[in-house]
Protein backbone atom coordinates (compact mmCIF):
# COMPACT_ATOMS: atom_id res chain seq x y z
CA UNK A 1 0.00 0.00 0.00
CA UNK A 2 1.52 3.38 -0.62
CA UNK A 3 0.25 6.49 1.32
CA UNK A 4 0.56 9.91 0.13
CA UNK A 5 0.69 12.77 2.51
CA UNK A 6 0.42 16.36 1.45
CA UNK A 7 0.83 19.38 3.79
CA UNK A 8 -0.22 22.82 2.88
CA UNK A 9 0.16 26.42 4.25
CA UNK A 10 -1.45 28.97 3.47
CA UNK A 11 -0.08 32.98 3.77
CA UNK A 12 0.82 34.59 6.85
CA UNK A 13 -1.76 36.85 8.20
CA UNK A 14 1.15 39.10 8.12
CA UNK A 15 2.10 38.35 4.42
CA UNK A 16 -1.55 38.50 3.28
CA UNK A 17 -2.94 41.25 5.64
CA UNK A 18 -6.19 42.08 3.44
CA UNK A 19 -8.84 39.99 4.88
CA UNK A 20 -11.01 39.65 1.78
CA UNK A 21 -7.93 38.19 0.53
CA UNK A 22 -7.12 35.32 3.21
CA UNK A 23 -10.62 34.78 2.84
CA UNK A 24 -10.53 34.18 -0.77
CA UNK A 25 -7.56 32.15 -0.25
CA UNK A 26 -9.18 29.84 2.81
CA UNK A 27 -12.56 29.04 0.83
CA UNK A 28 -10.14 28.23 -2.75
CA UNK A 29 -8.18 25.69 -0.24
CA UNK A 30 -11.28 24.15 1.05
CA UNK A 31 -13.52 23.84 -2.23
CA UNK A 32 -9.78 22.09 -3.68
CA UNK A 33 -9.86 19.95 0.03
CA UNK A 34 -13.32 18.93 -0.82
CA UNK A 35 -12.57 18.29 -4.38
CA UNK A 36 -9.55 15.93 -3.71
CA UNK A 37 -12.21 14.25 -0.91
CA UNK A 38 -14.66 13.66 -3.31
CA UNK A 39 -12.24 11.95 -6.57
CA UNK A 40 -13.13 7.99 -6.71
CA UNK A 41 -10.55 6.54 -8.81
CA UNK A 42 -9.39 3.02 -9.44
CA UNK A 43 -6.67 1.51 -6.61
CA UNK A 44 -8.13 4.50 -3.81
CA UNK A 45 -8.60 2.59 -0.12
CA UNK A 46 -8.94 6.00 1.63
CA UNK A 47 -9.07 9.46 1.44
CA UNK A 48 -9.10 12.17 3.90
CA UNK A 49 -8.44 16.06 4.29
CA UNK A 50 -8.69 18.51 7.18
CA UNK A 51 -7.94 21.74 8.38
CA UNK A 52 -5.79 22.21 10.87
CA UNK A 53 -7.28 22.61 14.08
CA UNK A 54 -5.13 24.81 15.59
CA UNK A 55 -4.08 22.71 18.10
CA UNK A 56 -0.15 23.84 18.50
CA UNK A 57 1.37 26.76 17.20
CA UNK A 58 3.38 26.83 13.94
CA UNK A 59 1.32 23.81 12.39
CA UNK A 60 0.63 23.74 8.60
CA UNK A 61 -3.28 25.08 7.26
CA UNK A 62 -4.53 21.64 6.11
CA UNK A 63 -3.41 18.56 5.22
CA UNK A 64 -4.89 15.24 2.99
CA UNK A 65 -4.11 11.70 3.35
CA UNK A 66 -4.67 8.94 0.77
CA UNK A 67 -4.14 5.67 0.53
CA UNK A 68 -3.28 3.43 -2.80
CA UNK A 69 -3.14 -0.23 -3.57
CA UNK A 70 0.08 0.13 -4.70
CA UNK A 71 2.55 2.37 -6.75
CA UNK A 72 0.73 2.18 -10.16
CA UNK A 73 -2.87 3.08 -8.77
CA UNK A 74 -1.22 6.53 -6.74
CA UNK A 75 0.86 7.00 -10.19
CA UNK A 76 -2.59 7.06 -11.96
CA UNK A 77 -3.86 9.33 -9.44
CA UNK A 78 -0.92 11.58 -9.96
CA UNK A 79 -1.60 12.58 -13.08
CA UNK A 80 -5.49 12.58 -13.42
CA UNK A 81 -6.70 15.37 -14.58
CA UNK A 82 -9.80 16.04 -12.21
CA UNK A 83 -6.86 15.70 -9.26
CA UNK A 84 -4.54 18.56 -11.21
CA UNK A 85 -7.39 20.67 -11.40
CA UNK A 86 -7.70 20.46 -7.68
CA UNK A 87 -4.28 20.47 -6.86
CA UNK A 88 -3.58 23.58 -8.99
CA UNK A 89 -6.73 25.38 -7.28
CA UNK A 90 -4.95 24.60 -3.79
CA UNK A 91 -1.23 24.93 -4.76
CA UNK A 92 -2.11 28.62 -6.60
CA UNK A 93 -3.22 30.24 -2.83
CA UNK A 94 -0.72 28.35 -0.78
CA UNK A 95 3.00 29.79 0.29
CA UNK A 96 4.04 25.99 0.90
CA UNK A 97 3.58 22.66 -0.03
CA UNK A 98 5.04 19.56 1.33
CA UNK A 99 4.74 15.99 -0.17
CA UNK A 100 5.71 12.35 1.04
CA UNK A 101 4.75 8.82 -0.40
CA UNK A 102 5.30 5.91 1.43
CA UNK A 103 4.50 1.84 1.78
CA UNK A 104 2.91 1.74 4.76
Amino acid sequence: MIRNVVLVRLPDPSEQPDPAAREHARAELEAGLAGIAALRLPGQLDVRVGLDAGLRAGGWSAAITSDWVDEAAYRAYDVDPEHQEYRAQIVAVSTDVARVQFEA
